[in-house]
């Protein structure tokens, strides 16, 4: 099987050792996002405009691997606050249009660089 590392410009690069995306056959595997921008400033908003910059992140690398959202067969979304959940399902899900992936959704007690939602994504072509 072959193993393509998936870099871009348009998403931030990496915080540590690991590929911002890993396409093995016609499986994506993106490392999980948060709420940084590409200037590597984050965005501390509220809850929906992180959201929203961790969502953009994800389709720029789906972007590089020639996917879309409508690619994602499975999500994994962490907060650090449950209470954010309605918030952030509701802009989770306006990125999709029918046949939402398979998720969970964990509360964990710290994020990367104090961030408050983390989401991860497997895409299939």
């Amino acid at each position: 099987m072959e193993k393509k590392i998936i870099l871009t410009t348009n998403a931030p690069a990496p915080i540590g050792p690991y590929s911002q995306a890993v396409l093995a056959g016609n499986t994506l595997y993106c490392s999980g996002q948060i709420a940084l921008k590409t200037d590597g400033t984050l965005v501390s908003d509220s809850i929906e405009a992180q959201t929203k910059q961790v969502m953009h992140n994800i389709g720029e690398l789906l972007k590089a691997a020639d996917m879309d959202y409508s690619h994602i067969v499975k999500t994994s979304i962490f907060l650090t606050d449950m209470g954010d959940f309605a918030k952030v399902n509701e802009v989770y899900a306006s990125y999709f249009l029918a046949n939402f992936p398979a998720r969970e959704t964990v509360q964990v007690s710290a994020l990367p660089k104090g961030v408050n939602v983390e989401i991860s994504v497997i895409a299939v072509k």
